[in-house]
């Protein structure tokens, strides 16, 4: 006989069926366990058939555990979604692209007090939920993080381990991400990523509207002058790779953490926190140093960089008008120069890549220097996380450890309003727990001058 159904799950899966989510599931196995702050799991989608069938899947070669549930709920059915977070610790949202279907379900959260993670990469959907939702979320003592996936924590938790680096009296001015995708097989990417980069510039007007109807928030003060723009595409690096710019959300979301701290200095503070832990976090944001931040996509063959340059040309000459959206979306292998496909990868092509994220940073040795007129930069550190494929392994991967922090330390962790992953997790031990799961993060070179 099937044990009885818990009333409340410590965690669900929204888009359990979807590319990712399925994925998802699998990593949340690992860690469901009497034993474990994960006791109870839930997954859940619009169809029952399908959640089923990816839960047979993740869960195979074994049948599903007796006690994992499935709910039906429908992101255009708040009822559904109400009933969902009534019954749930975390939610992990995994359904996208998060501007149509993620506002209803981190608003479903708010309004039970049950806290939420996405994954989101999509800037206008995150600061629209942070505008709308941060009020309600912190009256009900929901905690709503966005970007919980490939993006944006290795850039967050990368950045910030990249700025404790640098000890006093030095200080980083500027800190370039440089993303380096690599596969034995040749690998396409999930397709929710390209629709969202559809979407996000046929909608770039709504950011634009939305950021100047609120109050600008605080910036950090970085050392020296501003770095020059340079260009788009550039060939001479300390890294020997060619690079284009790329307009991420891990940039956006770095410069809200930043800005976030530059509020409060010591950090966010928990609801109920140790004394240890609240002295952990003030001296963890002690040591964390702001810089100019921006990412590079980078690779050793020139032709990687041109098929990135040429769907971003493709996005941002068609997406602004209704039928080249429906062609971009209709045909994205062709306008994508055969990089995203509605099929996704096999298992062995996930399998075959990994990804390499170089923090390159330059500043000053002596932070002193930077009111010098005529000072240079003369101080280089470079540090680097890494891991398996972005998608379907280190977004699973992040988002399970995110997960695994909140239930087993919530009272260390702000009582609620939605923030970035950075503000919430940067003190804490996701780091640590990354690096036990296959995320490493490393110090490269530290050398004056550039």
């Amino acid at each position: 006989m099937a044990p009885p159904e818990p009333e409340v799950f410590d965690v669900v899966i929204f888009g359990a069926s979807g590319f990712t989510g399925k994925y998802v599931i699998r990593e949340a196995l690992k860690f469901l366990s009497p034993s474990s702050p994960l006791r109870s799991l839930a997954v859940a989608g619009r169809s029952r058939d399908r959640v089923a069938a990816a839960l047979r899947w993740a869960a195979a070669p074994a049948p599903p555990p007796e006690g994992v549930v499935i709910l039906v709920a429908d992101a255009d059915d708040p009822a559904s979604l109400a009933a969902l977070a009534s019954r749930a610790r975390v939610v992990l949202s995994c359904a996208g692209p998060f501007r149509l279907h993620g506002h209803a379900v981190a608003a479903a959260c708010a309004a039970a007090g049950a806290d939420c993670l996405d994954i989101s990469g999509e800037p206008e959907f995150m600061e629209r939920v942070e505008a709308e939702l941060h009020e309600p979320a912190a009256r009900s003592g929901s905690l709503i993080v966005s970007a919980c996936g490939f993006d944006s924590v290795p850039a967050e938790l990368g950045f910030l381990f990249h700025s404790r680096q640098w000890e006093p009296p030095s200080a980083p001015v500027t800190v370039e991400a440089y993303v380096s995708l690599q596969s034995t097989k040749r690998i396409v990417g999930n397709i929710g990523t390209y629709e969202s980069a559809v979407l996000g510039v046929a909608n770039a007007g709504q950011l634009q509207a939305l950021r100047r109807s609120r109050p600008r928030r605080p910036r950090p003060n970085i050392p020296g002058s501003p770095p020059p723009k340079g260009s788009l595409i550039e060939g001479h690096n300390p890294l020997g790779m060619w690079a284009m710019k790329l307009p991420s959300a891990d940039t956006v979301v770095v410069k809200r953490t930043l800005s976030t701290v530059t509020e409060h200095p010591e950090g966010l503070p928990g609801a109920e926190e140790t004394p240890e832990y609240a002295e952990q976090r003030k001296s963890f944001w002690s040591s964390v140093k702001p810089a100019h931040f921006g990412v590079k996509i980078a690779s050793r063959s020139l032709m990687i960089i041109v098929r990135f340059l040429i769907t971003g040309l493709f996005i941002g000459l068609l997406a602004n008008f209704p039928f080249g959206r429906y062609l971009l979306l209709k045909y994205p292998e062709f306008f994508s120069a055969g990089m995203f496909s509605r099929a996704g990868p096999t298992e062995e092509e996930v399998k075959s890549a990994s990804f390499k994220m170089w923090f390159v940073g330059h500043g000053y040795s002596d932070v002193a220097q930077a009111s010098e007129r005529g000072s240079k930069l003369d101080k280089e550190v470079i540090t680097k996380v890494s891991g398996p494929e972005v998608g379907y392994i280190t977004t699973p991967i992040v988002l399970l450890q995110c997960a695994l922090v909140l239930l087993s330390q919530r009272g260390n962790l702000p009582k609620g309003g939605v923030y970035t992953p950075g503000a919430v997790f940067g003190p804490t031990d996701l780091q640590q727990r990354l690096q036990e799961n296959g995320v490493s993060f490393d110090v490269h070179v530290t050398r004056a001058g550039r």
